[in-house]
Parts: structure tokens; C-alpha cells; sequence
């Protein structure tokens, strides 16, 4: 086994030994894993630089990462189950994602929330894995192998980049979860800075004597030292800046994958005796960025470990859209999502096809089929992953002229008429923690509830108790799944609201990183050409989408809801999509504030008053829960979510667009 050691650094109860219903309390544990891996085993083949990192006297490669558990006090009382919790940036997402925690759980993310995981008898380890997290002490945090090792002189192309939200001429480039790689030489003259007025336009060569590489903080850790770009002309805010440079002694970056195979494994059998017993399931959990990399953890064919112990045997894969990422290839930065990279390269849907821009055949999951070790796996998706031009290339060809159906061990969902983030009321268009500010109200909706029955399905899926209710995505046989370009004219008829350009919208293309790609080291910038199909969810009357899991809010809408929003005009582009976020449009409050040209009818010519508008919301949720998309638990939650919105809807009125206030 991969795992050497479990060095434990502290044990004790969790959240103050409180008691989770008839699950009782639980017990934290915190350590570090020792892995040691052979980098010449076939379970490890796929791990690029693997074989350039240093061997200890046994052979093996050798390497930590911090991991934490939260088990039930008495195993017997638990499910049974394990979620193994993907961080992002070195947080836990189930306290955010699963359970209810708020905007506590961006700062501590090992509270509890309202418990809802406990409560059903989950375990949860949360295991390190990403190169590039900012070392906070709240972040948990690997310590990979160095290929070639440190100071060994391996050198090559790494990329950063910025997007600038004010016209200034210096800029971090190290965020919270995302510090890039110094440069082996600050002053290196064949560097290169591009400028890309928006993601898919052709970008413009900076003058080398015009911009440079300065010290700067890290946003998100003022105390510790970052990098930054600085443009002698000044950064025009909505464009986006790339910088392609030499830099030295990349981590492994795919040990990351390895850490968390293993962890998983390890914890099964029961953590070498420091657990009282092991589990029966492992359920991988990832959310956006960590959703992508079980996506890529998945198309690697890492599901079994050295020993052909199976490690996942479930994924729930959150927001992670059609795409993979920046895991596993030389200088990789785990945290980036849009820049073209390895991760966006084909396959997307997990039934093989053929790409027929490149003419090659392949399927996500080709590889876990050839071990026999293909998981049950959900893929949940919102409107913004549609509309950022990925999601559904999971379920349509590379042409955009058929519906690929999901394999027979996958479910597909889209949460419609929802944003990246959970939206939540009152309505905002600036979110200070993240940075960024929105032209119109953000998206309100909060589709958590369908994560937590997603849960539950899948767990029950895996166990063999029930087949899960089916998949819910725009199709092309039906004529819900639609390109962006004809959505947009409907909401530029409105009033009220300019939408953003078609033209200018993210999406992904063909793109060529390099002879050496395949063994996972590219040339940037890659060279981009035809592009894949962007296809999103037709809308109704309403404007709002009809394909997918459709909570009240759109069932019973007070308002329309949708997966883009354009930058603010004093701090981007409002021709451009804000990244993350949609919007709400509320409803007219009544006939008379009803502006000409507006095809959606007030708030007063829909519901009699505040107690029609929440039995009518509730029949809906029933409806939900009868097919099994919702829990009958979370049934008062969906109502008082929508009866919120509905009391916001009567604040601030159909002009609530450009009227919020941050």
C-alpha cells in the first residue's frame, strides 16, 4: 500500500462533541500522510514528471499532504460511507455545499453548518492535493515531489494570468488559491505578455520593454509575498493578460491525484488501525475546480491503487462542467479554469465518440473501463457552466448535432436558472470576498437542496439500494438544448436589460499545445483554432430555462433567472460575462410598474397574495420530491427560499437589475 505512514498531529471531538441525531457525535482527526509510490508501476503510468522525481533507497517516490477525518464516535452508528471531500485552494466544500454552513464555511470550513452529512451517518476526509494552494494555516496543504529535484535545473514554459478590474498598471497575479511560478530569470527578454480583449478573441504581443514581473502581496494573505504583472501603458479593465515565461523545478503536480487515490484506499481499509473500522463506500466529492479534477482523475484511470484496491466507488462531480484541468502536466496551476490548456482537450462525454475536428476516438471513462473499476457518478451542472460554453459537450457530439447519451453508471442534471455560486437574498451585485461585481442583481436561486438529495441518491445508488431518478439536461431530440445566440435577442427585447455579446463569449476550441503534450508538458500559448459547440437550455415565456431540475423558483417564478451577467461598466466590460455569475430579473410588482415590451406578467396578475404564492411553491416541491430530486426534509428550506424571494421581489421591483446596491 501507497500509504507509509499516518502521523497524527490531533484527535479529539468535533464541534465541541456535539450530537447529530441519531448518529450521535464525532470525532476529528488530523495528520499527514506518508505516500510512497513506484513510479514505475502501471497504476502510475499516467502521472506526468513521475519518473523525473527523486527515489528514496527502497526505489519509490516519496511525498506527504495533510488529511483530516470527521467519523462518527461509534462507528456502528454511521452509514457506512465515506465522502472523500476534494478541497479547493486547501478548504473542505462539504460545510459549504452540503451542509447549509453560509458564508461561515468561507471562514472556517470545518464547521458543521446544520449538520446535514452527520446527520445521515457520513464520514468525511478531506485530503490535500493541490500544488499551487496559498500555505495558510487554515488551508491543508501537499508537499509533492520535485521533478528532476530541487534545484536539478529542469526548466520549461509556464503560463499566468491576470483580469484586471480597474485601469491600473500593476496587478497580482497571486490570488487567494492560485500562486503561479516565479520566474527562473524576472528579467528574461524572450518572455512574452499577451492581451486578449476578451476570452476568445485573437490577442495583441506587449512590447517586452513595456511590462515587467514586481513583488507584490497575495490577495486573500497580505502577510505574504506574491507576484505581480505590471504594465507600463496601464491594465484595461475586462481584458484578460497572459504571461508566458521559463520557469524551474516544477512540483509533480499529478501526485495530487495519487494522494487522493491513496488516501482513499488507505481510510477503506481503516487507516492502518488508527480507525475503529474501515468503510464499505468511498464517494468522491468535488465541487467546481475539485469536480473537474475527478473528471481528470476519472479519464486518467487512477480508480484502482498499486494493489487493485478500487478507490472511488461513487463521484459526485458539482459544477465542474464538460472540462478537466491544469492536474497533471508540467507547471501546471491547478487553480485556473479558463485559460486554454491540457484540460480542455478532448474527450468531454464519457461514451466514447469521435472528435471530428481531430478524428480521434475516445471516451472520459476509457480508461476506469479498462481496469473494471467505473464508479456511479453524477454530474450536476448550473446554467453558468452552460453558458461559459462547456457543459454540454458531457452529452452532445463534437458537431453539436446529436444528443450523446450518458453511459448506463452516469446521471446527468442541470440545476436550471442558476448561477456558479448559490445565489441567496437580499440581491447583490458586488461580492467583496471574491472580488467581483456584476452589472445587474446576481442570481438568487439556491439549488444546495438538489446537491444534499444528489447525495443521497447517489449513496443509495451505490449500495445497490435503488436506481437513481433520471438524468435532466437539454437536449437536442427535444429542442431544449439551444446555441446561446438564439437566447440572447429574447432578453434584448426587454426594457430594462442589455444582455451580453454573443460574439463575446467564452467557449472552447481545438487547440495545440505541443509535440510533448500527450507526456503532459505543452508550449504556450496554445494555438487555438475551430471551435466546439455552446449549447444551453431553451426558456420559456418566463425567460426562463425549461430544460433540467426546475426548482420553484422557475416552476413558480418571481422572476426570470440566468446563468450569464455582464461585467459592471465602471470595472470591465458589460459586454462580456462576469465569470461565476447570473442574474435575476424580478417581475413587475403590478400591472401599472409593468414597463411596455415587458412579455412577463407582474407579481399581482400571478398570485392572489404572499400565502397563494407559498402553497402554490410548495405543490411544486412536493412534485420534486415525488421524482426524487428533492428530499422531503429539505421541503420547508425550498419554500422559505422562495417565500424570501418572493418578500425581495415586492422590495425592489422589475427595474431590480440595474437598481441593486452592492
Amino acid at each position: 500500500m501507497a500509504v507509509v505512514r499516518f502521523e497524527v498531529t490531533r484527535r479529539g471531538p468535533y464541534a465541541d462533541g456535539v450530537s447529530f441525531g441519531d448518529v450521535g457525535s464525532y470525532t476529528r482527526v488530523d495528520g499527514v500522510l506518508h505516500f510512497a509510490v513506484d513510479p514505475m508501476h502501471a497504476a502510475n503510468a499516467g502521472i506526468a514528471d513521475l519518473d523525473l522525481a527523486p527515489r528514496a533507497t527502497d526505489g519509490a517516490v516519496h511525498f506527504d499532504a495533510d488529511v483530516r477525518l470527521i467519523v462518527p464516535e461509534d462507528p456502528r452508528r454511521g452509514n457506512g460511507s465515506l465522502i472523500l471531500d476534494v478541497p479547493n485552494r486547501g478548504r473542505s466544500l462539504v460545510a459549504g455545499s452540503l451542509n447549509a454552513a453560509g458564508v461561515a464555511a468561507t471562514t472556517d470550513s470545518t464547521t458543521p453548518g446544520d449538520g446535514f452529512a452527520y446527520r445521515h451517518g457520513f464520514s468525511v476526509m478531506t485530503v490535500a492535493w493541490q500544488t499551487d494552494a496559498v500555505p495558510l494555516a487554515t488551508a491543508l496543504q501537499i508537499r509533492a515531489p520535485i521533478a528532476g529535484g530541487p534545484g536539478g535545473g529542469l526548466r520549461g514554459d509556464a503560463m499566468a494570468e491576470v483580469r484586471p478590474t480597474k485601469a491600473v498598471h500593476s496587478w497580482p497575479i497571486s490570488q487567494l488559491g492560485n500562486v503561479p511560478y516565479p520566474p527562473f530569470d524576472a528579467g528574461e527578454a524572450s518572455a512574452r505578455l499577451f492581451d486578449y480583449e476578451y476570452e476568445d478573441a485573437e490577442p495583441a504581443l506587449v512590447p517586452r520593454d513595456r511590462w515587467r514581473f514586481t513583488a507584490g502581496e497575495v490577495v486573500g494573505a497580505p502577510d505574504l509575498v506574491g507576484l505581480d504583472l505590471s504594465l507600463d501603458d496601464g491594465f484595461v479593465p475586462g481584458h484578460i493578460y497572459r504571461a508566458v515565461y521559463t520557469a524551474a523545478d516544477p512540483p509533480v503536480v499529478g501526485a495530487g491525484l495519487l494522494a487522493l487515490r491513496d488516501a482513499a484506499t488507505f481510510v477503506r481499509a481503516g487507516a492502518g488501525g488508527e480507525l475503529a473500522s474501515g468503510f464499505d463506500r468511498v464517494i468522491g466529492f468535488g465541487v467546481s475546480q475539485t469536480a473537474r479534477l475527478l473528471r481528470h482523475f476519472l479519464y486518467a484511470g487512477l480508480n484502482r491503487d498499486e494493489a487493485g484496491v478500487v478507490a472511488l466507488d461513487g463521484v459526485l462531480a458539482l459544477i465542474g462542467g464538460g472540462m478537466r484541468g491544469e492536474f497533471n502536466h508540467r507547471f501546471a496551476l491547478p487553480s485556473w479554469a479558463h485559460a486554454p490548456s491540457l484540460g480542455q482537450l478532448f474527450p468531454f462525454a464519457d461514451r466514447p465518440i469521435t472528435d471530428h475536428l481531430s478524428g480521434r476516438e475516445a471516451g472520459l471513462l476509457d480508461r476506469v473501463k479498462a481496469q473494471q473499476a467505473v464508479p456511479k457518478i453524477f454530474y450536476a451542472n448550473t446554467s453558468w457552466e452552460y453558458w461559459r460554453g462547456d457543459a454540454s459537450l458531457i452529452h452532445v457530439d463534437t458537431r453539436g448535432g446529436a444528443d450523446v447519451e450518458p453511459e448506463p453508471t452516469t446521471r446527468v442534471y442541470h440545476f436550471a436558472g442558476t448561477q456558479h455560486t448559490q445565489g441567496a437574498v437580499p440581491q447583490q451585485r458586488v461580492l467583496p470576498l471574491m472580488g467581483l461585481a456584476t452589472r445587474y442583481g446576481m442570481n438568487v436561486v439556491d439549488y444546495s437542496p438538489l446537491s444534499r438529495a444528489a447525495l443521497i441518491n447517489l449513496d443509495r445508488w451505490v449500495r445497490g439500494d435503488s436506481e437513481p431518478p433520471g438524468s435532466r439536461y437539454p437536449r437536442l431530440s427535444d429542442g431544449t438544448a439551444v446555441p446561446r445566440e438564439q437566447i440572447l435577442p429574447r432578453f434584448a427585447a426587454l426594457p430594462d436589460l442589455d444582455p451580453v455579446e454573443a460574439g463575446r463569449l467564452s467557449r472552447i476550441r481545438r487547440i495545440d499545445l505541443g509535440p510533448q503534450a500527450e507526456r503532459g508538458t505543452g508550449a504556450y500559448p496554445p494555438v487555438e483554432s475551430e471551435p466546439y459547440p455552446c449549447l444551453v437550455s431553451a426558456v420559456d415565456a418566463d425567460l426562463n430555462e425549461v430544460a433540467g431540475v426546475r426548482l420553484p423558483d422557475l416552476t413558480v417564478p418571481v422572476g426570470s433567472h440566468t446563468g450569464w451577467n455582464p461585467q459592471p461598466e465602471d470595472g470591465g466590460d458589460p459586454r462580456l460575462a462576469q465569470t461565476f455569475f447570473g442574474l435575476t430579473r424580478f417581475f413587475a410588482r403590478s400591472v401599472d410598474e409593468r414597463s411596455a415590451g415587458d412579455p412577463c406578467p407582474a407579481l399581482a396578475e400571478r398570485y392572489a397574495d404572499r400565502d397563494d404564492y407559498q402553497s402554490r411553491v410548495h405543490e411544486a416541491a412536493a412534485a420534486l420530491v415525488r421524482d426524487r430530486y428533492l428530499l422531503e426534509g429539505d421541503v420547508p428550506r425550498v419554500v422559505a427560499n422562495c417565500v424570501a424571494r418572493y418578500d425581495e421581489a415586492l422590495r425592489v421591483g422589475a427595474a431590480s437589475a440595474a437598481a441593486v446596491t452592492a
